[in-house]
């Protein structure tokens, strides 16, 4: 272990490049010929303090890496300060998708240079076209990857307030469901409820998204867990901490052209009055009805590994649950261990996507 960096062994040598990581939880790494300098975590890159912590340890870091980047790294979101830094270095620029560089960091730990599946779960990563990205099946191959398919998409009311305040995933399920109308009085006590059924209809600021993370908010909101959270993953946390023992809904689930539709569990949970059975259920069946989406992929894959990556990877009943139901499966999952599998590993998928590039 060296002053400020973690160093993680690549599978093999490759060029020195530089990767900035994500806004959430910011750490870099470098490469050094077998190596992958990692450096603390920043914290997410939305005050000053951060920042400036940021850009003295892109220096400190090159510096104690002793080597010359010739290539840097960054998300595809162009306001992250990661990635504006980024651009302003005059170096040649690989931006990688965020939930590909998820599965390159698992991958790159253990050591895997050929494909994997990879689940990515989290909150929010940019897709390729602009789209708000979070639930994702991929296969990626060291610099490529293509998308095998992802969780259906839910509407997110008031745009990023939803990361924060769970009813309003609550209400974009209820709303998919034909029961809109239900909205205002189901969560009365909370003032903008009575504009939200319309606002739906209406499509006003109500991006689309992917996102496992918000499908988490959805579930807590119809429990009444956490409807508004003090911080974003405040609600998800609470509810896994609920679990005593995973149930399945047979029916909760929908697999159709790649896409993993949980609206029927949804359903189920809008009625549930007791939230330990609802946290039951919720993981229960995410987990069932994931291992259907990934075996019926991995078929034709070509590949028997599985990244688990994403800050949804920090729940441990769904990551212990995944685990078993793929090695039962004849699959060889793969988890993060030396590096978070959040954004705060992030940096590591994206140096090895560049130095492969």
């Amino acid at each position: 272990m060296s002053a400020i960096a973690h160093i993680i062994p690549l599978p093999r040598a490759v060029p020195p490049v530089l990767a900035v990581g994500a806004f959430l939880k910011n750490a870099i790494c470098v490469t050094r010929g077998a190596e992958a300098l990692i450096s603390s975590v920043h914290g997410d890159l939305g005050t000053p303090e951060a920042i400036a912590a940021f850009e003295e340890s892109v220096e400190a870091l090159v510096a104690e890496a002793g080597v010359a980047p010739v290539r840097v790294a960054h998300d595809l979101h162009p306001d992250f300060h990661c990635t504006r830094y980024a651009q302003s270095l005059d170096l040649p620029q690989v931006g990688v998708q965020h939930h590909h560089a998820h599965a390159a960091a698992i991958a790159a730990e253990h050591g895997v240079e050929g494909p994997v599946i990879g689940v990515s779960f989290d909150g929010f990563g940019l897709g390729p076209g602009n789209q708000s990205w979070g639930g994702e099946l991929l296969l990626a191959d060291g610099a490529h990857y293509r998308r095998l398919g992802h969780l259906a998409q839910l509407a997110q009311p008031g745009g990023d307030r939803a990361a924060r305040e769970p009813w309003r995933m609550a209400a974009a399920a209820l709303h998919r469901l034909g029961r809109g109308a239900e909205i205002a009085e189901r969560f009365r006590d909370i003032p903008a409820s009575a504009m939200l059924g319309q606002m739906l209809d209406r499509r006003l600021n109500s991006p689309e998204t992917s996102s496992a993370g918000r499908l988490f908010d959805a579930a807590c909101g119809l429990l009444g867990v956490h409807p508004i959270a003090e911080f974003e993953g405040q609600a998800p946390m609470a509810l896994e901490a609920l679990v005593t023992r995973p149930e399945v809904l047979p029916t909760g689930w929908i697999v159709q052209d790649g896409v993993l539709d949980l609206l029927p569990l949804l359903a189920c949970l809008a009625h549930c009055t007791d939230p330990v059975r609802g946290a039951n259920l919720f993981h229960g069946t995410l987990i069932e009805a994931m291992i259907q989406w990934i075996t019926e992929v991995a078929e034709t894959a070509g590949t028997p590994y599985v990244t688990l990556g994403g800050g949804c990877f920090l729940n441990k009943v769904l990551t212990a649950g995944m685990v078993e139901r793929l090695s039962a499966a004849g699959l060889k999952p793969l988890t993060a261990s030396k590096v978070s599998p959040s954004d705060a590993g992030l940096s590591l998928g994206q140096a090895w996507i560049a130095a492969l590039s």
